[in-house]
């Protein structure tokens, strides 16, 4: 084996154990899984259609929520299939270059989602701030170049990751102690120095999600700012109800991956399959109640969604 390690062997096939340590809870672990891949998929395609179809949802605040909504489905075909694959078949072969796909549309859509957030986030900031001015200044022109924008940000940062682990010689083991690939995870099965890996994943996280949550964060106190010097207390409450939604998405999205990288950092002592589930909720939490946090606390929506499952039942 240490003759394999000099002569340039690389494996070019890998194998995903899913949740280390409970492999024979598997079945049982393949339930939650199983909900949250089919609630996400059908709430946000609903949410998708209803948005496109309504011509009264054709607002920036329902049109960034669709892209939310697109970005949520990809997340999950992404991760989710491959996951119940290994729990119910045991197949977790994966080929280098279908590895390095799937990690490619992993991570650049979770980008894409931290971006839409923020956008939504502005989107906010504008109406309330500035209502008057509300549709001026977000046209459907403006948005389409921001979704643009947003998505060429995602896959632009993480392109880079493919020719930094493309350059990478796999000769150590060829097990991979997760239900998927991630860009960490492949890299330190590798023989190679990954400082730039490394570096460059931390340069990707502050660049775009940290700097993401900080904008967010700016925005929230420009628009408590201008609530809370408004003299009507009805107007106040009407403001931070419309705000309601985005902020328990925000939640939902920031609050998992942030303790997700501290217990990764920190915390060593912790079994490794804690550690996988803990990522693996970042991805299955948020598009499965995106859709069901919009569609209970936005009365637009929920009239829609109760009008088409009427319709459909007639």
């Amino acid at each position: 084996m240490t003759i394999a390690n000099h002569t340039g062997v690389s494996h070019t096939v890998f194998r995903l154990l899913g949740i280390p340590g409970l492999e024979d809870q598997h079945m049982w672990i393949s339930i939650p899984f199983c909900i949250s891949f089919v609630i996400a998929l059908l709430g946000n395609s609903l949410l998708i259609f209803i948005i496109l179809t309504t011509r009264s949802l054709h607002e920036p605040m329902y049109l960034f929520l669709c892209m939310l909504a697109g970005a949520d489905v990809v997340l999950s075909t992404s991760t989710v299939p491959q996951a119940l694959a290994i729990f119910w078949f045991h197949a977790g072969e994966i080929s280098l270059d279908r590895c390095i796909t799937q990690l490619f549309f992993i991570h650049s859509t979770f980008i894409s989602e931290s971006g839409i957030l923020l956008v939504m986030a502005f989107d906010r900031y504008v109406a309330i701030c500035y209502p008057l001015r509300y549709t001026a200044i977000l046209t459907r022109g403006l948005i389409g170049k921001i979704g643009v924008i947003v998505f060429l940000r995602s896959y632009g940062t993480i392109v880079p990751i493919i020719f930094l682990l493309k350059r990478l010689t796999f000769c150590k083991s060829n097990i991979l102690l997760n239900t998927g690939c991630k860009h960490i995870v492949l890299a330190h099965v590798s023989c190679n120095d990954i400082q730039i890996n490394i570096w460059y994943g931390f340069f990707v996280l502050m660049s775009t999600v940290v700097l993401d949550i900080v904008l967010v964060f700016v925005s929230y106190v420009l628009i408590l700012h201008a609530v809370f010097r408004n003299p009507s207390r009805d107007a106040r409450h009407k403001a931070l109800s419309t705000c309601g939604s985005h902020v328990c998405v925000i939640i939902l999205f920031y609050g998992p991956g942030i303790f997700t990288t501290l217990t990764q950092r920190f915390g060593h002592h912790i079994a490794p399959h804690i550690h996988v589930l803990l990522a693996n909720v970042c991805i299955l939490a948020p598009p499965m109640l995106n859709p069901i946090i919009y569609g209970v606390k936005t009365k637009q929506i929920r009239d829609q969604v109760v009008h088409v499952l009427f319709t459909k039942q007639k």
